[in-house]
């Protein structure tokens, strides 16, 4: 089945006019105005000149400093929001959006009668009727597009830099706009395969071939995905008898002596007083549709799900239609997996001593971070080798007490923060590539939180995933890659079934080995523009058969750099009450745009 392309045209918005002109001036008591009066030629004159300064200004403004746009449709989502539908899970109450743009036609902008009555969470994959009948009995309402302002002033100087967010011309028709991540530099190839981005000097020899990796960390924190948070339980899987995502690594039960113990599957606690290291793993068992139905009849399935790999979910675009009411496309299920992966946990250290590890796994390699309780040192290791050249770093967890720690595995890099600050390691963290671009069975277990007779409890964990972009130049006829490859295995247009048993078989996982790569060469002023979004993302990768022009986004067709989100929809009452506000700002989504 074709997978639809979200045009990623952003709509523009005419900057308001400023009220009025520079203060005047107001003569002090007693003093004398050398106009003469109100109506003197020299008052009547600065009043005009104000005027003619304020237009000025204005046109000055939106021609050189910033303009606003509104974002039409969810190619940049889950940073840029288009039209859309604010759901929470009527399961387990997890906040997300889906996207209502075929409700609107972007050229005309009238609404076309096909409207979105469903959605999946990204946490207990419930299916929830959003429609006007719904059984929550809510009003599920379309909101527009976030409204962003865009600095048009830092590219009359410089280029633009690696994953910055631009506004740009369209080349195939520069009376649109389009909103886009520029990717690709000028005088470079860039490469797209497994999910990363890979860049040489063109010309240069594929031997020569870096991964691009978003050195900002704030930027990589900023476009990260959900993939499961323990704040959000579904009681009814509980009741079911569902398998639960976080495991003891031995098999023990959540209740065993001398293991992990959870009364509640959102909070996890040992005692430390074992020797040997006592893991907590994270397993992919997601329910699907025909699971829910059963479960929501009140009947378990037949059989509970293996557990499966993580892949490129996403929220966004799991809509059902008013004209499609069975299930969501495959580009909302996600068929490709995803190995870059980062940890989050709380934790509570009672002991003064003892190490806590955190692991994460990608193609059968597994990335470890120590953590020493009573020095606070952090080491990293992959395999358990120190083929990293065994960077350690000073954290602040010293003796115990209560921290915030997150573990990252994004483009070939290992990070770590302890209570939201970055630690600084003695060495490279970054590693050479280790060829683990096909999953292995350790891969249905990739994550770990270990205790080395340190007794903890940790809590809010939460898994995230980097952007998946798909290797897609329009070849595949705008199927994903894997749905391709699914083809091959299934000898037919393979379903919500084929894409679970793809992802949970390992027999099959060879077929992750052929996925398709695509390259594009760019000359002096040339850039490639990629979506965030990059299962429904018209972006530089499809121009090149589907709109007549190449991938590339020349220099001179850049508007500017996407600033900051100054009105994403408003609330409808005042937040955290039931008062009704309407038009109440949505503080929470005011940000700057990374």
């Amino acid at each position: 089945m074709a997978k639809s392309k979200k045009s990623p045209k952003v709509r523009k918005i005419a900057p308001k006019r400023p009220e009025s002109g520079p203060r005047q001036q107001v003569p002090a008591k007693g003093a004398s105005s050398s106009g003469g009066g109100l109506f003197s030629p020299d008052s009547i004159r600065e009043t005009i000149e104000s005027v003619v300064i304020a237009f000025i200004l204005a046109f000055l403004f939106r021609t050189f400093e910033a303009e606003a746009f509104v974002i039409p449709t969810g190619s940049m989502a889950p940073t840029l929001m288009g039209r859309h539908k604010d759901v929470e899970c009527p399961e387990c109450g997890f906040f997300y959006r889906v996207t209502a743009s075929q409700e609107v036609d972007s050229e005309t902008n009238r609404l076309t009668g096909v409207w979105t009555v469903g959605g999946t969470c990204p946490m207990c994959r419930f299916p929830a009727k959003i429609g006007d009948e719904n059984p929550q009995g809510k009003r599920y309402k379309s909101y527009s597009g976030d409204r962003i302002l865009v600095e048009k002033f830092p590219f009359q100087f410089r280029d633009p830099e690696r994953f910055e967010v631009c506004v740009f011309k369209f080349p195939g028709g520069p009376k649109t706009n389009y909103i886009k991540r520029i990717c690709g530099l000028p005088n470079e190839t860039l490469c797209i395969r497994h999910g990363d981005l890979f860049v040489r000097p063109i010309g240069a020899p594929k031997e020569e071939e870096t991964i691009a990796r978003k050195k900002d960390p704030k930027k990589l924190l900023a476009i990260l995905q959900p993939v499961y948070d323990t704040n959000y339980i579904s009681p009814t899987l509980i009741a079911a008898g569902f398998p639960q995502r976080w495991i003891n690594g031995d098999g023990a039960l959540l209740t065993a002596p001398d293991a992990w113990n959870s009364e509640d599957h959102k909070s996890f606690r040992i005692d430390g007083q074992g020797t040997e290291d006592v893991w907590l793993r994270y397993q992919h068992v997601v329910p699907n549709e025909t699971d829910w139905m059963y479960l929501k009849e009140g009947t378990a399935p037949s059989s509970f799900p293996k557990s499966q790999l993580i892949s490129d979910f996403t929220a966004y675009n799991t809509k059902t239609t008013s004209r499609h009411q069975v299930g969501c496309p495959l580009s909302g299920l996600g068929v490709h997996w995803v190995g870059d992966l980062v940890l989050e946990c709380d934790t509570t250290i009672t002991s003064p001593s003892g190490q806590i590890l955190l692991e994460l796994v990608e193609g059968g390699r597994r990335f470890l971070c120590t953590l020493d309780v009573a020095t606070g040192v952090a080491s990293l290791s992959i395999d358990g080798q120190s083929s990293l050249g065994t960077p350690k770093a000073e954290t602040g967890l010293h003796g115990g007490g209560r921290h915030h720690l997150r573990f990252a595995n994004v483009d070939d890099q290992l990070q770590l923060w302890v209570d939201q600050k970055e630690i600084a390691f003695d060495a490279p963290t970054t590693y050479a590539p280790l060829g683990n671009v096909v999953p292995t069975q350790a891969d249905l277990q990739p994550a770990g939180i270990a205790s080395r007779g340190a007794a903890m409890e940790v809590h809010r964990i939460r898994l995230l995933r980097d952007l998946y972009y798909i290797a897609d130049d329009s070849s595949a006829r705008g199927y994903p890659l894997s749905d391709y490859q699914l083809r091959n295995a299934y000898g037919g247009p393979p379903d919500e079934k084929d894409v679970r048993e793809f992802l949970s078989d390992p027999d099959l996982w060879f077929e992750f080995a052929n996925f398709q790569e695509v390259e594009f060469p760019l000359e002096e002023d040339e850039f490639l523009a990629l979506g965030d979004n990059s299962g429904e993302s018209k972006d530089s990768r499809l121009w090149r058969s589907e709109d007549g022009v190449g991938p590339q986004v020349p220099r001179d067709l850049l508007i500017g750099k996407a600033l900051f989100i100054y009105w994403p929809h408003s609330e409808d009452r005042i937040p955290g009450t039931s008062i009704p506000f309407p038009f109440f700002p949505n503080f929470k989504r005011m940000w700057v745009i990374r």
